[in-house]
């Protein structure tokens, strides 16, 4: 099985040489930090959308700016290690910044997605992508699939100690 944890030099050199063989790349970014049914949903239909799927997970760090001091749960390697572990996850990397721009623009995928608790005029990176002749799609939201969910479930059930 090949390594699907790749830093973004390593996967700048990858998707190249998948765009020269033809193929289209389709991106997606989050935190991902307890996958749970949504998620996985979601990644099986961005994948559908391309030939090879990349996910950009957020950093811990980024992921404590975003969502509070409380998060993440899980670290960025497990969270990397387990998007990797999902056959239709072909790539993972990890990024420091708190918006994949960056990232975005180093990797220039044809097709970028995201949850459908995104406008597509408000995808990060939509502009980018659209000028390369490429697609951005908002996925449809999955109502009551979210990992805030699964964390006020768990205390509803068990309480603040599990």
């Amino acid at each position: 099985m090949k390594n699907k944890l790749k830093n973004h030099d390593e996967l700048r050199e990858i998707i190249e040489d998948l765009h020269m063989a033809g193929k289209k790349v389709v991106f997606t970014n989050g935190c991902f930090d307890i996958i749970h049914t949504g998620h996985v949903r979601y990644l099986k239909l961005a994948r559908s959308y391309g030939d090879v799927l990349v996910v950009a997970v957020n950093s811990d760090e980024s992921v404590r700016r975003i969502k509070g001091e409380k998060r993440p749960i899980m670290s960025q390697a497990e969270r990397a290690e387990v998007l990797a572990a999902l056959a239709v996850v072909d790539y993972v990397t990890v990024f420091e910044e708190d918006d994949p721009h960056k990232v975005i623009v180093e990797l220039m995928p044809d097709v970028l997605v995201k949850g459908g608790d995104w406008e597509v005029d408000s995808i990060i990176g939509h502009e980018f992508v659209e000028e390369r002749g490429g697609k951005v799609y908002s996925l449809p939201y999955i109502e009551g699939a979210s990992t805030t969910g699964v964390i006020e479930r768990i205390i509803e059930k068990y309480g603040r100690k599990p």
